[in-house]
């Protein structure tokens, strides 16, 4: 009998997966046993493994082999929201938002109502942002260590579109872009847009592997690199000034652009330089107000070395222009009156005590968390699988978001990210513990 192609192979799996056949948790054959039942090269064993991972039906774990896949859809890049009891808390994403915002919206509102031209709101603004906004959020970086002209300021409907814009325009599909081996997941998304060949980074306790970049740069031919130097997501490192310094000269040496992402930035009050003050003539700086005002405000802004401003404002037109006329005017208020400072400095103590929360309810887990951040992640046991411990907190409610969401390659650490700004504080610590008690009573 003709051996099967990988591709039957791969079929029958995903049907017998899918079935309920192959029920999640089954541990499947090694590479070697599977090569040697199907009669294939080890190789091709590989490859169904490999194409069976990527459509998400199976997970390999280092040391213990390769299982089935708990199917619900609450791990991943983009788990399901809709679960099946009565939603307990949402511990997947950080939307954090204080007392009193609610009444200051109004009064802002209010105050646009009866000053000034309003009609002037319902025009199109340039692509980027007028000059005299695009100057509220210079002014506002000075805060920030960046000392940079308001021409070099695009303004966005949230930092995700300044990323996309970015990339769009100064990258190419088939570009390498390096990347930690956990990171943000939105760049996964718009790599995968643009067809950009994401190098992960190894990671350690402390930062990105420098030694392993270098060598990446000297092997491939990395056009940009994509680094959260301040308050990383989800590790929460915080880069010190001797790495930096090397990251930069490593972009320097290959001559490749650095996108750094400050997005959790405010929540460290003294930080080293950013990565665009050590480089300005190739780094592109991103950010917004999503987590430090109101993640409803799409608001974002890139700080660009001004010979690419012309390139990523055309696209930026292409695309939609910009930060609508009455969010732009609401943002660039808030900034030049002093607002933003407030609530970045409430944002920082509500981050500080909802940390001191996680630390007692999660005592003895493993964690890595930044002190003053709104992010925790938990490292699981051997014999708890992401996907299956996710599956299980969403059966009582709660919302988590695995490590597949943050892995950039292969490799999906045994690991959860705990987004812990959405549940009110008072309710935080029963939240953990409920989650805690879910994990706990899982069995070896």
């Amino acid at each position: 009998m003709r051996p099967p192609s990988y591709k039957a192979v791969v079929e029958e799996f995903a049907a017998s997966i899918r079935a309920g056949t192959l029920p999640a948790g089954t541990r499947l054959p090694t590479h070697r046993d599977l090569a040697r039942e199907r009669r294939i090269a080890l190789a091709t064993a590989t490859r169904v493994y490999a194409e069976l991972a990527a459509m998400g039906l199976v997970v390999g774990e280092r040391g213990r082999g390769m299982f089935v896949r708990v199917q619900s859809g609450y791990d991943g890049l983009e788990p399901s929201r809709a679960l099946p009891v009565p939603r307990v808390a949402d511990l997947s994403f950080n939307q954090p938002l204080g007392e009193g915002q609610a009444d200051r919206l109004r009064q802002a509102l209010h105050a646009l109502s009866v000053s000034g031209e309003i009609e002037a709101l319902l025009r199109q603004d340039p692509p980027g942002g007028r000059l005299h906004e695009r100057a509220a959020v210079a002014t506002y970086l000075l805060e920030r260590g960046i000392d940079t002209a308001p021409a070099n300021v695009l303004l966005t409907s949230g930092a995700q579109q300044a990323l996309d814009s970015v990339l769009r325009s100064l990258t190419r599909p088939g570009d390498v872009l390096a990347v930690d081996a956990l990171s943000y997941p939105g760049i996964k998304l718009l790599a995968s847009a643009h067809g950009l060949d994401l190098a992960p980074i190894p990671v350690m306790a402390t930062g990105p592997d420098l030694a392993a970049l270098d060598r990446l740069c000297c092997t491939r031919p990395v056009r940009a690199i994509y680094a959260i130097p301040t308050l990383h997501n989800p590790l929460g490192w915080v880069l010190d000034q001797e790495r930096r310094d090397r990251l930069v000269s490593i972009a320097r040496s290959h001559d490749c652009l650095i996108v750094e992402d400050g997005t959790y930035a405010f929540l460290e009050s003294s930080p080293p330089p950013p990565l665009r003050t050590l480089a300005p003539e190739r780094t592109c700086y991103i950010a917004g107000l999503s987590k430090n005002v109101a993640p409803g405000l799409r608001f974002g802004f890139a700080v660009l070395p001004g010979h690419h401003v012309e390139t990523v404002t055309r696209s930026l037109r292409m695309a939609a222009w910009g930060a609508p006329g009455l969010i732009t005017a609401l943002a660039t208020g808030w900034l030049a009156d002093g607002t933003v400072a407030r609530w970045e400095e409430d944002r920082r103590g509500d981050a500080a005590a909802r940390q001191d929360i996680a630390r007692a309810a999660l005592a003895g887990m493993h964690l890595t968390a930044h002190p003053i951040s709104y992010m925790v992640w938990l490292s699981l046991e051997p014999h708890q699988r992401p996907d299956h411990v996710a599956a299980l907190l969403a059966e009582a409610g709660i919302l988590v978001s695995t490590a597949d969401a943050f892995a950039t390659g292969t490799h999906r650490p045994r690991a959860l990210r705990l987004a812990l700004a959405t549940p009110p504080r008072d309710e935080l610590g029963t939240v953990l513990q409920r989650l805690r008690d879910v994990i706990d009573a899982i069995p070896p």
